[in-house]
């Protein structure tokens, strides 16, 4: 898609987008664009409301966003108009930007249309949506200067769109190594280093927590290692570490799963996000340095699976009982938590992982669950979120829920065995291998990451994460 903008609409036959705000159902004054007068009684822009319209040769679509729409309504009205409502686009379509609209609300609508041209139906054959038609241009009318802000809704878009591909596509298609190759392939195309440690390497180099998780599957695992410098780089470049959790499809191990396994696709949407995010931060040139690592393996079940009871090792040096083989995600961070701290002493870490049912349980599907020992990172992190839809509350990191990972045997055990807490015993369990960094945040998006809504008949992913990280780190960058 490519963009054009117009002064006027002299001469334009096409399909034209018309975004209206919210007067009253009584209101004596109809809505009126382009000589098109529509009734109050008929369209009074109600959020979530279209109203079609046929004249001069135009498609005149009239979007009600209601008043005061926050910028996820704004977006997601915008995608549900570019994905069903199809049949009216013609070959020619323009956006009306109101002149009360700003950077955010126009960022919002542009995302959300680019948006709508996902399909979840990647295996079927399907016609293109008109907007990915080789050539297409989406014309823009305006009185105001955003084209920087449109070209930065596209890239949010297009990081979005490429992270909702990695994670709903199928387990056979994305195994650790197309995950290796997509971040190899990326980094050249957007300007930050890809390493990768195979299987031999990650023994070399001591991640014997994320290798026991693989040990049950014939796909190698992928301890991917993403490094972003700014062109403009300095001592006082602020440095940002992420970590992913990349289990690309998870049956539980020997603890096997009794329900829900045909979504287990999804249990690499943290790495997913860390690598949406990472391709962000580089298209938006931010001047901020990013280390990302997404350890990538299925935990599958074999006679070579990691048993309950066994004890392993860690990169960090510290052992760890396995209690249940369904706690694998903080496995495979506990090796990149501390293979990053180590190697890269990043300023801030940040952990994203699709890690507990206990975090659905206390949320549900509104916000994810987040864990910090730095309020002030906290705080600046859960108002990103709250500027673009992606919400999150924090939980506590208490001392008393320490005992829930103490273990007889080995330094910390990888459950606690209990039916209650889960979310938090599992912050607890990372912790424990962020050697005391000062900065340190876990992300727990199971809710989140993967569910129901309009845009598809099955769950499917969001992309949550992408936005919300590189939102974040954008605010750090110019504090």
């Amino acid at each position: 898609m490519q963009i054009k903008y117009l002064q006027n609409l002299n001469n334009f036959s096409g399909t034209i987008l018309i975004p209206a705000f919210e007067t009253h159902s009584k209101s004596l004054i109809p809505i009126e664009f382009h000589g098109v007068s529509v009734a109050s009684k008929v369209f009074y822009g109600k959020k979530d409301s279209v109203y079609l319209v046929e004249k001069y040769d135009c498609t005149h679509v009239f979007i009600g966003i209601g008043n005061n729409s926050d910028y996820k309504t704004l977006k997601t009205i915008f995608r549900r108009i570019a994905a069903q409502q199809k049949e009216v686009f013609a070959k020619d379509i323009v956006l009306i930007l109101p002149e009360p609209f700003n950077n955010n609300q126009i960022e919002a609508a542009i995302g959300g249309l680019l948006m709508g041209t996902y399909d979840i139906g990647h295996f079927k054959k399907k016609e293109l949506h008109p907007f990915l038609v080789d050539g297409f241009e989406l014309s823009i009318l305006t009185k105001t200067d955003c084209d920087a802000t449109i070209q930065k809704a596209f890239k949010i878009a297009n990081a979005q769109l490429e992270t909702l591909n990695l994670v709903d596509l199928p387990p056979n298609t994305v195994t650790p190594k197309y995950l290796s190759n997509w971040a190899t392939e990326n980094g050249k195309k957007f300007g930050f280093t890809t390493e990768i440690l195979d299987e031999a390497n990650s023994r070399i180099a001591g991640l014997e927590a994320f290798l026991s998780v693989a040990k049950g599957s014939d796909k190698t695992p992928q301890f991917i290692i993403m490094n972003y410098i700014p062109e403009e780089s300095n001592a006082k470049t602020k440095h940002i570490g992420l970590v992913g959790k990349g289990i690309t499809f998870d049956t539980g191990g020997l603890n096997i799963k009794t329900t829900g396994m045909v979504h287990m696709k999804c249990d690499m949407a943290g790495g997913a996000a860390v690598f949406g995010a990472v391709q962000l931060i580089a298209d938006l040139k931010l001047p901020v340095k990013v280390t990302a690592i997404v350890p990538c393996c299925e935990n599958a079940v074999d006679s070579k699976s990691f048993l309950p009871g066994d004890v392993i090792k860690s990169y960090s040096g510290h052992t760890i009982e396995i209690i249940d083989t369904d706690a694998e995600g903080r496995l495979i961070l506990a090796d990149g938590l501390s293979y990053l701290i180590k190697n890269y002493n990043p300023e801030i870490v940040i952990d994203i992982a699709t890690l507990t049912g206990s975090s659905v349980a206390t949320f549900g599907y509104e916000c994810g669950a987040l864990f910090s020992n730095n309020d002030t990172i906290s705080k600046k992190i859960q108002q990103a979120g709250d500027e673009i839809g992606e919400r999150l509350w924090q939980l506590p990191l208490w001392d008393c829920y320490k005992s829930d990972i103490e273990s007889d045997i080995a330094n910390v055990k990888n459950y606690s065995g209990k039916p209650v807490a889960g979310a938090i015993s599992a912050a607890k369990f990372l912790e424990y291998f962020t050697e005391n960094h000062k900065a340190w945040v876990h992300l727990d998006i199971a809710g989140v990451a993967f569910g129901d809504d309009e845009f598809a008949k099955s769950k499917h992913a969001t992309a949550y994460g992408v936005h919300l990280l590189t939102k974040f780190i954008e605010k750090m960058a110019f504090d």
